[in-house]
């Protein structure tokens, strides 16, 4: 029988109107009834291209024994952080606070009057290594809400206090200097990974504005060292399983440092602001390889997102014929079957072999240099087709 999401709008509620969790959408109903039964809230946040929301959706959320569960000790609340980019903020930086990261599918524990308790992100349904499945958290946390109460009023109010002074901008106002500007971009240089590009290790995303930045400062300075960073990170995403080498456009995340397996959903936010810096890029150096990438970028997002009205789709989804990224992989005979003779020549070129760089023996396609063979654009034609 149909939840309460029944009557949304929101794609990414839709998909949970047939869960048997007692599922509200956020709003005062929720938080009158929590009050009134003395339940906690389960706040539950995520995205209909987000593939481990979508794992712990059928894990949990489609679970008879766990929705009971659910039902049982607390209100549901249900978010699409694309319709409320305001709660994910908050709630996330919670999470943050309280765990030291975050990400999605978000799942927080508020009091009645939407105070954070406790929370992390994705939880299997039994213990896993050092994951506690998601029925020994929602029972600890029922029972820390009703048997330590004091304590849980006195955790979440001190982390309100908190998240306060993190929203709370203190600064006074004051003009620009360009030794500021300087300072920022010195700060950047100790978490540049020199070798593969990009900021910090696993998971690496492509943070286009930091890269917008360095090609400013560049621009301002003539600093050699902020362009080689812009560069060596775009040509290696360029190459890199991040980017789809066939369709075009870039996928999430790398789950690795070396841009190689990526997280596969893709977002249009993302996609447009590293269209717009590999576009600078290109105008900062005069280097057409970033123009090329910033055109099929965009060819891509027209194609794959545009809307007969005149809009964009947010995103799409990491999950494709049933599993992670099916759409993206190959084998080196599913090369073979739409290539013929030219299998061979497109394998090396996209790094495709018998072992596989993925999963069950699937390659993520990668490009062996910057150099395109004239063949690219029928190959992709093909795999395409």
């Amino acid at each position: 029988m149909p939840n309460r999401l029944q009557h949304e709008t929101s794609p990414y509620l839709l998909q949970h109107a047939d869960n048997p969790v007692d599922w509200y959408p956020w709003g005062e109903e929720a938080f009158r009834v929590a009050r009134e039964q003395d339940k906690p809230i389960l706040l539950s946040i995520g995205y209909s291209a987000c593939h481990w929301c979508h794992v712990m959706e059928h894990e949990s959320f489609e679970n008879p024994e766990i929705a009971h569960l659910m039902n049982e000790l607390f209100i549901n609340i249900k978010v699409d952080r694309e319709e409320r980019p305001d709660l994910d903020e908050l709630y996330m930086s919670a999470v943050q606070v309280l765990t030291g990261h975050g990400g999605w599918p978000l799942t927080v524990f508020l009091t009645p009057d939407g105070k954070p308790f406790y929370g992390g992100t994705y939880f299997p349904p039994e213990d896993r290594g050092q994951m506690p499945g998601f029925p020994r958290v929602l029972l600890a946390v029922a029972e820390a809400y009703h048997q330590r109460r004091d304590e849980v009023e006195r955790a979440s109010s001190e982390l309100v206090k908190h998240l306060e002074q993190q929203f709370r901008l203190p600064l006074e106002p004051t003009s620009l200097q360009p030794s500021l500007l300087d300072e920022a971009a010195r700060n950047l240089v100790p978490h540049f990974d020199r070798e593969h590009g990009g900021f910090g290790g696993a998971p690496k995303f492509p943070s286009p504005m930091p890269l917008e930045f360095l090609l400013r400062t560049f621009k301002r300075t003539g600093a050699p060292r902020a362009l080689e960073m812009v560069t060596i990170t775009l040509d290696r995403m360029a190459r890199g399983g991040i980017y789809d080498q066939i369709g075009g456009g870039f996928h999430r995340y790398a789950v690795d440092a070396v841009w190689l397996v990526p997280h596969f959903e893709k977002m249009l936010y993302d996609n447009a602001l590293l269209a717009r810096c590999y576009t600078r890029a290109w105008l900062a150096c005069g280097d057409a390889f970033y123009r090329t990438i910033a055109c099929e970028t965009l060819d891509w997002a027209i194609t794959e997102l545009g809307t007969p009205e005149g809009g964009f789709c947010s995103s799409l989804d990491a999950d494709s014929d049933g599993g992670e990224g099916r759409f993206y992989v190959w084998t080196r005979a599913e090369l073979d079957a739409a290539l013929g003779p030219a299998a061979a020549a497109a394998a090396d070129w996209f790094g495709v072999d018998e072992r596989g760089n993925f999963e069950h023996g699937t390659s993520v396609l990668t490009a062996s240099s910057r150099e395109r063979p004239r063949e690219l654009s029928e190959w992709r034609r093909a795999l395409l087709a």
